[in-house]
């Protein structure tokens, strides 16, 4: 059954609501750069090299073999993982190894993880 949504009518304002809100919503920049962030997560490929590095750090080679990609796939999910700092790397030699950039990225995964499993 759907629910009715009820209108406040053309002369009731809650201006303190509204005012509120206003105030603390962040500037339309910061809400276009926090779209772009959760469009990163809107890949499944991109979300299987997020959680594969959730575990700790590996290198391609690693992550395209375990995950059943290909180099060059992974390779171009991880150029975008970069440009969003959602992974980080470091060299060895010739080896390079990545992780994820930082905690909140954990935090992000596990979240939304434990909201579709609801």
């Amino acid at each position: 059954m759907e629910e009715k949504l009820q209108s406040c009518g053309e002369h009731h304002h809650h201006d303190d609501v509204v005012e509120s809100r206003s105030l603390n919503m962040p500037d339309e920049g910061m809400l276009c750069d926090l779209a772009e962030f959760f469009k990163v997560f809107a890949d499944s490929t991109r979300i299987k090299i997020l959680y594969a590095l959730s575990e700790g750090e590996l290198c391609v080679c690693d992550i395209w073999q375990s995950l059943g990609l290909t180099q060059s796939a992974v390779s171009h999910q991880l150029r975008i993982l970069k440009q969003m700092r959602l992974v980080k790397y470091r060299k060895e030699g010739k080896t390079i190894y990545y992780s994820l950039d930082d905690g909140h990225i954990q935090s992000i995964l596990n979240q939304g993880l434990e909201h579709v499993m609801e």
